[in-house]
């Protein structure tokens, strides 16, 4: 992901983010818990983590496939450290009024973790989320990785 960039994702817009499906039994359980985020520059694709973060990642999945993501832009992005999207109004102050307890986890901050954004209430994650550009291990237990 060394292409994400403060320049690129500035003014980028989701075409899609949908939750991979297949009919064989053996594809359907990875399948299941990968999401596709379709880009003008390609396709990112993330992995999933309903081992750590169930409800995060049902709801995830749920707001995926209603459509929820379709065009929205990424919102705030910060050099070296992360992309954030998942607000309907592009400002960073909304979202679905679904509030999620956090699901916290010993799983680290590195390159491409994926995770909820919330306000100071760690029982506040909507369906705002991040993508770290690098290490950020000052966010390992305070913030919910889904992937």
């Amino acid at each position: 992901m060394r292409w994400l960039t403060r320049r690129f994702f500035a003014a980028l817009l989701f075409s899609s983010l949908v939750v991979a499906m297949t009919d064989t039994e053996s594809q359907a359980a990875d399948l299941e818990n990968t999401l596709y985020l379709e880009l003008k520059s390609g396709r990112v694709t993330i992995a999933l983590r309903p081992d750590v973060a169930p409800n995060h990642v049902a709801r995830i999945k749920e707001l995926a496939r209603e459509g929820f993501y379709d065009g929205i832009v990424f919102h705030r992005v910060i050099d070296g450290f992360m992309a954030q999207t998942g607000d309907p109004t592009g400002t960073g102050t909304g979202g679905t009024g679904v509030k999620l307890d956090a699901e916290f986890s010993n799983v680290p901050y590195r390159r491409g973790t994926v995770g909820a954004a919330r306000t100071q209430d760690p029982n506040s994650a909507d369906s705002q989320w991040f993508i770290t550009f690098g290490d950020a291990s000052f966010l390992n237990g305070q913030y919910t990785v889904w992937g």
